[in-house]
């Protein structure tokens, strides 16, 4: 009975429907989200392929990708997907990571820093997935080009602390002309709170003493971005 109702292993699979092999073939953009997944998990458990436990970790965050970015190791363990131990939960999460950092492989690429969306555009990828608040600096020279990204602060759910000096020396020490201030919301609250307020008033006013003007200040949440400078809270 036990071999009559046994699930096939995906190496058992025809060809044509196998992860890998379809990625030889086809390339990665035609694999769906669990099957890169399960590419990445390499095998499955006793009970269940690999292809199943990645549609089981999918699932756990309602196929959201933006979700699953957020987990780390215990928290992808803590999930309780039969099969998903910790190596495979590292897996997940290095895959994951290098994700992010793709587009950010060379900071001197000069971009050019015109607009809060083109702000936007530099810290997204390493802000909106975090379970935590940090607190980042775009460093620009005079022409408004990246000088460098830089991660002041790292806080909890509720906050962090963003140090004014710990700021203007990161401007000074890479001779700045102008920064952009950037934080997340883990709360996907977009609007800035009274703290955030306070901060952004007290940096532009230091940052006119330094001749290092505060461009903007962003908050960032995984469904988009408050600018302070496009609602005119400069």
């Amino acid at each position: 009975m036990e071999n009559a109702t046994r699930k096939p292993t995906i190496a058992e699979w025809a060809e044509d429907d196998r992860p890998r092999e379809k990625l030889l073939r086809k390339g990665a953009a035609v694999l769906s989200d669990a099957e890169l997944i399960a590419i990445l998990l390499r095998s499955g458990s006793t009970t269940h392929n690999a292809l199943d436990l990645a549609r089981a970790v999918l699932q756990g965050v309602d196929n959201d990708l933006h979700r699953l970015g957020r987990l780390g190791v215990a928290d992808l363990r803590r999930m309780g997907v039969s099969g998903l131990g910790q190596t495979k939960a590292i897996t997940i999460v290095a895959a994951l990571e290098l994700g992010r950092r793709r587009k950010d492989l060379d900071p001197r690429d000069r971009h050019t820093v015109a607009t809060s969306a083109s702000a936007h555009e530099l810290v997204r990828d390493v802000l909106q997935d975090l379970p935590y608040e940090e607190f980042w600096l775009l460093l620009l020279d005079r022409g408004n080009r990246l000088i460098e990204r830089c991660k002041v602060s790292q806080g909890g759910m509720h906050g962090t602390v963003a140090d004014p000096k710990v700021i203007f020396k990161e401007a000074l020490d890479r001779r700045a002309s102008s920064v952009v201030l950037c934080h997340n919301h883990p709360s996907g609250q977009l609007r800035p709170s009274e703290e955030d307020i306070r901060l952004t008033r007290k940096l532009v006013e230091g940052g006119r003493l330094l001749d290092i003007a505060v461009h903007d200040h962003l908050i960032v949440t995984t469904t988009g971005y408050y600018s302070f400078a496009d609602n005119g809270m400069l």
